[in-house]
């Protein structure tokens, strides 16, 4: 893990080469020391690295990865992982409205049936710890299936509120469009790591 000083030393305006190369460095040595490992509590750590570190610190490490690199996937599962554990039960909500609609990306991204607050929280852990004990391509493509069905809940949520709310109904279409191309982007690394080209 970073160190929280070493973290606060980081400068905002790095050499974007640089910065580049932190955020591979970092990705690459997270996912080659998890999967090295079998330790269940190294794993834990690992997907609870937002919780430890804080989002500000992982943002500086990944935010501005491109989506097709090994730093950006991570850090796309991850913000996903926090907005979960930050508020399980708008997800929980937006995953029952939308799985009706795409049964197949329900089946993909793996969730209980009629899922409460509790069951997306243990979808979002158990797709980043498949980064680090499972296929990461499988991890990656749950975590796009998962997208996909938010997307579709967050467009029904949309057009129920567009009568008595039209401003926060433009506001969750947007987010179903950025959950839509989130789940792209995921669906997409995950094509290129199972053809190694991730990096």
């Amino acid at each position: 893990m970073l160190d929280p000083q070493a973290a606060d030393e980081l400068p905002g305006d790095m050499d974007p080469a640089l910065r580049g190369e932190i955020a591979h460095t970092t990705a690459a040595a997270l996912v080659h020391q998890g999967r090295a490992t079998e330790d269940p509590e190294v794993v834990a750590r690992l997907v609870a690295l937002v919780e430890t570190e804080g989002l500000d610190v992982v943002a500086a490490l990944w935010s501005d990865s491109p989506a097709h690199t090994l730093p950006g996937a991570l850090w796309r599962l991850y913000v996903l992982r926090e907005w979960v554990r930050r508020d399980p039960a708008t997800v929980a909500d937006r995953y029952r409205q939308g799985v009706a609609a795409v049964p197949v990306h329900d089946v993909v991204a793996g969730v209980a049936q009629a899922p409460g607050p509790d069951d997306v929280r243990a979808v979002a852990d158990a797709v980043l710890s498949g980064v680090y004990t499972g296929d990461l391509a499988v991890a990656l493509e749950r975590a796009g299936a998962f997208c996909r069905v938010l997307a579709v809940g967050a467009a029904f949520d949309a057009d129920h509120l567009d009568v008595v709310d039209p401003d926060a109904a433009a506001r969750l279409t947007l987010g179903a469009s950025s959950l839509l191309r989130t789940a792209e982007e995921l669906e997409h690394a995950g094509a290129l790591w199972r053809s190694d080209r991730l990096d």
